[in-house]
Order: structure tokens, then C-alpha cells, then sequence
């Protein structure tokens, strides 16, 4: 794999707009890795809210549903403020909202630290972070992409993906060692800290489009930058009635939310306390879920990689089964110790964690065109829709049954429903322009 993103960097180069050869590696990865850096440094703090229902409910007594509705608030935040972040980088440029966006997070997660209140809960995790994390959601990895790429789109849409689980690999360990061993609040301003040290980062060696440095979008052809859009948020709203009368976007849409609930809402958020609940030591069900963001990036590039080669609905139907499949033994493998048949598990979780993400944002290459990166910031706010209700609902079942194997079972279910609706996905009668994958 290491070989094929090295050659990918070198081949297909593009001359400058004066017909200079550009330098050996194109400006474009440059941009792809300060994306990859930016999303780690903002998903120091998603990994954080999972780690924390035990510690919050024993210091302040809160209920796991009080608790879980405040990461909820967050996620559905995060989903539905991601594709009007499409809309605004489109208008006022990727630099600019994406530091705005990290500000936001940092302040939400430094504010924490000095909670007292659930009501203050709701405003720093589910507002101020929830906000600042959709405004640098996937949408952004979507817009660097559409604008940066033509050729490797899938292979550098999985990469940007996985870059969240890269964060979750940093983070939860580190922050599990912190509240095991300082407590919760240290934890807090350490994902404060993560995400205030990109902002620089960005500004210094982001680009909003090829043509700010006279290059062509790799594997492309040279392109005037077009004028900053206006009507930002119109055109987001339009986008999404025009999108709302095609079949595909519900059947995208649809299992895209179920795709949220059975990894945002249901594993990051419940997995810690469900194996605490086993009696295993938080330190050690954090590794774990750190141990699926390693096999998340290994899934999610080779899941790029399948998407410039077969047919998207089938991975996708692939993916959703066998996901489902795995959630319904989960229940018989939590242990007070992590033995063999739970580290396969979550291998096998990992791989297949967000790889659904390059298959489905093909999808919306393919019906929507130059409209894509919005629809597709719809589509995750269906994703972060799904994870919500699931954040809460867990809580909630937690609290009245004592445990969450109900949770599990459902949501193995409700991904068989996912793998059907992929499957019937119509493909679009004519490429739509920026359609390539």
C-alpha cells in the first residue's frame, strides 16, 4: 500500500499554467497532508466523550442518558452543520473555516474542564464542539479532494478518512492514561491543546484551489479558480430539495444513518462503558478502540482503492453485512480481559469501520455531480443523525435494562437493512459533470 500511494504521488503530473514542470511532488499532496493533520488534530475530542460517561456519572451523578444526550446534541450538530461547511468553504475559503472550526472545538473542550452543570454539558460538548467539528466534518475531505484531485480520488478519500481513526489511535490511549491517572479534566485540555496547535498549521500551507499556485488539480487539466460563491446557505438548502426528489439520496442517506449509529453511536460512544460494565479496566477497552483506528486505516485506503475498481453499491452491501453480522456476537465476547475471539472482532471492526465512506461518496460523485461535496455533507448529517439517536438511546438502554446487549442486537439488524438499501441503488443514467471518481 505504502508503494502505491508513493508512485501515486509521482505519476500523472500535470504542467504549471506557464508550462513549467511542477516540482516532483505535487502541491496537491501537500494540501492532502495538512488535511490528514488538521482531521487528526479535531478528532482529539470525539474520542473523549466515550471515555468520560463513567467518570462524569460517579463525580456528578448524572444519568448515562443525560450524558449521552449531550453527545448527542453534539453529533447531530456535527452532521447537520457539515454541508453548509461545504457551502461556506466554497465562500469564504478552506483556510478560514477550518481555523474558525478548531477554535470552536478547542474552546468547547477547554470550557469543559470547569463543568458544573449538565446545562453546561449541552453548551460545550453538544454546541460549541459539535458545531466546530461539523464545520471540518468529511465535507472538508470531500471539498479538498473534488477540488485538489482528478485522478486518485478514492485512493486520497480514504486516506483523509481514515485520518479520524488516526486521531482516535493518538488519542484514546493517551487520554484513558490521563483520566486513569489525573482524572478526567486533564484529558479536556489536552484535546483543547490538540486542536489550537493545527490552526498554524493550516494557515501557513493551506490552499483553497490548484490555481492559487498556477497548478491544474492533480491528474487534471489547469482551471481558472472560480469566483467565491454567494448565497452560501441558499444554495446548500437548494441542493438538498433538488436532492431530496431522487431515490438515491434516501437510499444513501438512509443507510449512511445506520452506518453512524453502528460506529459513532454505538462503538465510540458505549463500547468503554459496556466493557467496564464486564469488568474490564478502561485503560485497556480504550486500547482497543484505539487498536480499530489502526485497522480503519488500513480498511479505509484499501477500501479507496477497491472503489476506483468496483462497483460501489456491492462494497458497500459488503461492508454493511458483515458488519451486522458482527455486532450480533458481540454480546458473548465481553470479558473482564481482552481474549483472542475479541481482538478479532476488533480487527475486523476496524477494517470495516468507515470504509464505507469512499464507496458512498462515489455515489454522490456519480448522481450529483458538481453538487456532490454538499449532497455528501447532507448525507453525513444523516450519518451523525443515526449516530445521535443511537449516543442517546444506548444511554437510555443502559439505564433500564443494566446493559447494552439490546443495543448490539438491534443495531446488527438494522445494518442488514443498510446492506439492502446499497444494494438498490440505481446508477445514473448520465455522468454528471465532475461526476469521475
Amino acid at each position: 500500500m505504502t508503494e502505491t500511494i508513493e508512485s501515486a504521488t509521482r505519476d500523472d503530473r500535470p504542467p504549471h499554467r506557464d508550462g513549467r514542470r511542477p516540482p516532483r511532488v505535487h502541491r496537491a499532496w501537500i494540501v492532502a497532508g495538512v488535511t490528514f493533520v488538521t482531521i487528526i488534530g479535531g478528532a482529539a475530542f470525539t474520542s473523549l466523550p466515550g471515555l468520560l460517561i463513567d467518570p462524569l456519572h460517579t463525580e456528578f451523578g448524572w444519568s448515562r442518558g443525560e450524558i449521552g444526550l449531550a453527545v448527542s446534541l453534539n453529533m447531530a450538530l456535527y452532521g447537520l452543520t457539515a454541508p453548509f461547511a461545504a457551502a461556506l468553504m466554497d465562500r469564504f475559503g478552506i483556510r478560514r473555516v477550518v481555523a474558525s472550526a478548531l477554535t470552536l472545538v478547542a474552546t468547547g473542550a477547554l470550557a469543559s474542564a470547569w463543568m458544573t452543570a449538565t446545562w453546561q454539558l449541552m453548551l460545550y460538548w453538544g454546541l460549541l464542539a459539535g458545531l466546530g467539528a461539523g464545520s471540518m466534518a468529511m465535507a472538508f475531505a470531500a471539498t479538498v479532494t473534488h477540488r485538489w484531485f482528478t485522478a486518485r480520488r478514492g485512493l486520497v478519500t480514504g486516506v483523509l478518512t481514515a485520518a479520524g481513526a488516526s486521531g482516535q489511535l493518538v488519542f484514546l490511549p493517551l487520554c484513558a492514561w490521563i483520566i486513569d491517572e489525573h482524572g478526567w479534566r486533564p484529558a479536556s485540555v489536552t484535546t483543547a491543546l490538540a486542536a489550537l496547535v493545527v490552526v498554524p498549521l493550516v494557515w501557513l500551507l493551506m490552499r483553497d484551489h490548484p490555481a492559487d499556485v498556477g497548478l491544474a488539480p492533480y491528474g487534471g487539466a489547469y482551471a481558472a479558480k472560480p469566483p467565491p460563491a454567494r448565497g452560501a446557505a441558499r444554495r446548500t438548502v437548494r441542493v438538498l430539495l433538488d436532492a431530496v426528489r431522487t431515490g438515491p439520496f434516501w437510499l444513501l442517506a438512509g443507510s449512511f444513518a445506520i452506518c453512524g449509529a453502528s460506529t459513532n453511536g454505538l462503538i465510540r460512544t458505549h463500547f468503554v462503558p459496556s466493557a467496564h460494565d464486564h469488568g474490564m479496566p478502561i485503560t485497556a477497552a480504550a486500547s482497543l478502540l484505539a487498536v480499530i483506528g489502526v485497522f480503519d486505516v488500513i480498511g479505509t485506503v484499501f477500501s479507496g482503492w477497491l472503489t476506483d475498481r468496483f462497483d460501489a453499491r456491492r462494497l458497500l452491501a459488503v461492508y454493511y453485512a458483515l458488519r451486522g453480522i458482527s455486532l450480533l456476537f458481540l454480546p458473548v465476547l465481553m470479558a473482564p480481559d481482552v481474549r483472542p475471539p475479541m481482538i478479532f472482532f476488533i480487527v475486523f471492526y476496524g477494517l470495516d469501520w468507515v470504509a464505507t465512506v469512499p464507496p458512498t461518496l462515489a455515489l454522490c460523485r456519480e448522481q450529483y455531480g458538481e453538487d456532490s461535496a454538499i449532497v455528501f455533507g447532507w448525507v453525513l448529517a444523516s450519518h451523525q443523525v443515526g449516530a445521535a439517536a443511537v449516543a442517546f438511546l444506548g444511554g437510555v438502554a443502559r439505564d433500564v435494562f443494566g446493559d447494552y446487549d439490546v443495543v448490539w442486537y438491534a443495531s446488527g439488524a438494522l445494518c442488514a437493512v443498510a446492506a439492502l438499501m446499497a444494494l438498490v441503488i440505481r446508477r445514473a443514467r448520465v455522468p454528471r459533470a465532475g461526476g469521475g471518481g
